[in-house]
């Protein structure tokens, strides 16, 4: 499936950047006619795309900021998912605990009001359960002081698994998808971008990619390929981590989610179910540098155990952490626009050599981020218009087998998910089986380490 050479070709559209927004970039633009490339250095989703909180939704914390727009939005583009890939996109529950006696009618307010902007196609109506009720849907609330809660409707999915299916939607378009293919400098043509030289990160030959427009959707990395185009360019992001602790399902069991709309510090608090575990998140920090691959700081992990057990009959120990990660939030710095804004999360600039950057933004937006992106694009670029087509455009059903032999007790991942993953889903490494195609890595870093050497081999079978 993955064929370096067939970068040595001209292209109307290479994208540079395969996470959310670049992937998304690539399906609007080869579904629009579009003769397109995607280059991606490291593994599809490696970085921030692959460390999200898991949730597609609306925002409830932008619509106690008076932010109308920005949550009808997204309301929309959860809409639009759902439809466009139901194999991984659901509802899931949300429980907002009252503890003091203004707090129900307060949430059942704002979350009515979330229910109405979200239409006819609202994932489920909200409502008020009773302390009884509420402690039957998630027993390990604490109980005492608990007034009861509103239950309300959100999106849960697979950010990992999402971009795969969207990479898989490129390719049975006709596109051009490689991961481990690194952009290492910009072609010219007088003062304006003709293309792109790209390295093959596994052999070390490059190729000249000859393009009529290049989009940087590098996410994080953004202002370092921007400065690559242009030494001068300003800074155009600030960077946020947000960290997660994996703990076992037993830990939280139910099937409702928790959400805590503001803690002390006036941070949102998740409690949620998923893959057979339970996430919980998250943090804002601010970033100095981009990352592939961050780490958690022990203080983050004292934060979410410490905020957690405010609201659990049984504190979480350490010991029962399966698995911790964290992702850095490209957020556009708004002291830094001087170009109009499309979005409050996300902004579209163009240099003046040509290089189109997608900055910003979030998954539950992705499709919206793209559509703007190649809107601007095919101007750059002065190809012929043609429409947007993502709204009513299914994704491809990539999904793994779930047969075979397991590769660990506690994990649900099977060899036969392995082989799949490599021959079909182009997972060149363990870490992009482990990570990024079968999850396990997210869930359970002991038992995932256990299998590594059986999915080594397995690789080392499959690609010789």
């Amino acid at each position: 499936m993955r064929n370096f050479a067939a970068l040595d070709d001209a292209f109307d559209v290479v994208v540079i950047g395969g996470g959310a927004s670049g992937l998304g970039a690539s399906v609007d633009a080869v579904s629009r006619g579009y003769k397109t490339a995607l280059v991606e250095a490291a593994d599809f989703a490696n970085a921030t795309s692959s460390r999200s909180t898991k949730l597609i939704h609306g925002g409830v914390r932008y619509l106690a900021e008076g932010d109308i727009h920005l949550v009808r939005e997204a309301l929309r583009e959860r809409r639009i998912l759902r439809r466009n890939a139901p194999h991984l996109v659901h509802d899931l529950g949300f429980i907002c605990p009252a503890y003091r006696w203004f707090e129900a009618p307060y949430y059942f307010a704002g979350l009515r009001a979330y229910d109405l902007l979200a239409g006819a196609e609202n994932f489920g109506r909200s409502r008020y359960l009773s302390a009884r009720d509420t402690l039957e849907r998630l027993p390990a609330l604490r109980a005492q002081g608990l007034r009861g809660s509103i239950r309300y409707h959100d999106g849960q999915f697979d950010d990992a698994r999402l971009a795969i299916s969207l990479a898989r939607t490129a390719i049975d378009l006709g596109a051009v998808v490689l991961n481990y293919a690194r952009a290492v400098a910009f072609e010219r043509s007088g003062d304006r971008l003709a293309g792109v030289r790209v390295r093959d990160e596994e052999t070390g030959s490059e190729v000249s990619v000859r393009a009529r427009v290049v989009v940087n959707a590098t996410g994080i990395f953004s202002d370092e390929l921007r400065r690559l185009d242009d030494p001068a360019a300003r800074q155009l992001l600030k960077l946020s981590r947000g960290s997660h602790i994996v703990v076992p399902r037993e830990v939280f069991p139910g099937e409702d989610a928790l959400l805590v709309p503001k803690t002390d510090d006036g941070r949102v608090l998740f409690i949620i179910p998923w893959l057979g575990h339970v996430l919980i998140g998250t943090t804002d920090i601010p970033e100095a540098q981009p990352s592939l691959d961050p780490v958690p700081s022990e203080e983050e992990i004292d934060y979410l155990l410490r905020h957690a057990a405010r609201y659990l009959e049984r504190p979480i120990a350490r010991s029962q952490i399966t698995a911790a990660f964290c992702g850095l939030r490209p957020l556009v710095d708004g002291a830094a626009i001087k170009t109009p804004r499309l979005s409050r999360e996300h902004i579209v600039e163009t240099s003046r050599s040509g290089l189109v950057t997608i900055a910003g933004g979030k998954w539950t937006t992705y499709r919206q981020m793209a559509q703007d992106t190649i809107d601007v694009a095919l101007k750059v670029g002065r190809l012929a218009a043609a429409p947007c087509r993502t709204r009513d455009l299914p994704l491809h059903e990539s999904i793994l087998p779930g047969t075979g032999t397991k590769l660990q007790p506690n994990l649900a991942c099977t060899e036969d998910d392995v082989v799949y993953a490599i021959r079909h889903e182009m997972a060149r490494t363990v870490d992009d089986v482990l990570a990024r195609r079968t999850r396990a890595a997210f869930l359970d870093e002991r038992a995932s380490a256990a299998c590594a050497p059986r999915v080594a081999e397995l690789l080392s079978h499959e690609r010789g």
